[in-house]
């Protein structure tokens, strides 16, 4: 027995599907707030933060914030990335050197990075590049780690080909090494962005920062602005989230022949 076609459109059942964990989301925050299962004065109406969220955005005041803090997480990132790719493709291709450094790799990896924050108060002073530096160094861990593991894990048989057919070291450096550490090398810049997102927020919110969304959390609850609070960690969430997005599609669109 057939069943009968759907009346909507793959795409269009994704994105519903999609919904419906926010929608839940929304749905028990209301409830929460509207049956007081939270007190009001630490949950407010859903609704309500919403509506701050809009109106700090069409007033410009969130913009600002959340235009320095993308700034930063932008620099920071992109440090990473271009000190990182080449980094971890070096220690990924002669297994004794990073083996001979990968206790350092790993134990900075697994170093809160906000235990560095005194660190590079220290040296760069209380300034934007301090947040900067701390947050792109976590990231240019995260990057050589996961490059150096794509490069490691290689397949050897191309390699092989690639030297058999005369290949000197800069060619299978450039037209295989490369080339098959990028689906890894993409998931580390997934999480490298993210984590400095992360800790971009979090010295936003302690150094001295006069800008920033993570400033503009802490000054929120420190008045007792609890709409703008929820509303400022929603955007946030909102700019982590579409970071995952954008990478995810980037990583489909340029290594569309990953697998195969």
């Amino acid at each position: 027995m057939k069943t009968a076609p759907s009346p909507f459109s793959p795409g269009m059942t994704r994105v519903a599907r999609a919904l419906i964990g926010p929608a839940a989301l929304i749905l028990i925050w209301w409830l929460a707030n509207d049956s007081a299962w939270v007190s009001n004065k630490l949950l407010p109406n859903p609704f309500a933060t919403f509506g701050t969220l809009w109106e700090s955005l069409l007033s410009g005041s969130m913009t600002v914030d959340l235009g320095a803090t993308l700034y930063r997480t932008m620099y920071a990132f992109a440090m990473a990335a271009v000190f990182g790719i080449p980094v971890g493709i070096a220690l990924g291709s002669n297994e004794r050197i990073y083996r001979s450094v990968e206790f350092l790799v790993d134990f900075f990896r697994s170093t809160p990075a906000t235990a560095m924050f005194p660190l590079f108060l220290l040296i760069f002073g209380i300034g934007d590049f301090a947040k900067i530096a701390v947050a792109g160094f976590s990231a240019w861990l995260v990057v050589v780690f996961n490059v150096a593991y794509g490069v490691m894990n290689s397949r050897k048989t191309r390699i092989l080909a690639a030297r058999v057919m005369g290949a000197s070291h800069w060619r299978v450096f450039r037209d295989v090494l490369f080339w098959e550490s990028l689906p890894q090398t993409f998931v580390g810049l997934r999480m490298a962005v993210s984590l400095a997102l992360v800790v971009i927020i979090v010295a936003e919110m302690f150094i001295g920062s006069t800008n920033g969304m993570g400033h503009r959390i802490i000054d929120a609850q420190q008045v007792f602005d609890l709409q703008q609070m929820y509303a400022s960690i929603l955007m946030t969430g909102g700019v982590g989230y579409g970071f995952n997005v954008l990478f995810i599609a980037l990583e489909k669109w340029i290594v569309h022949w990953a697998g195969r």
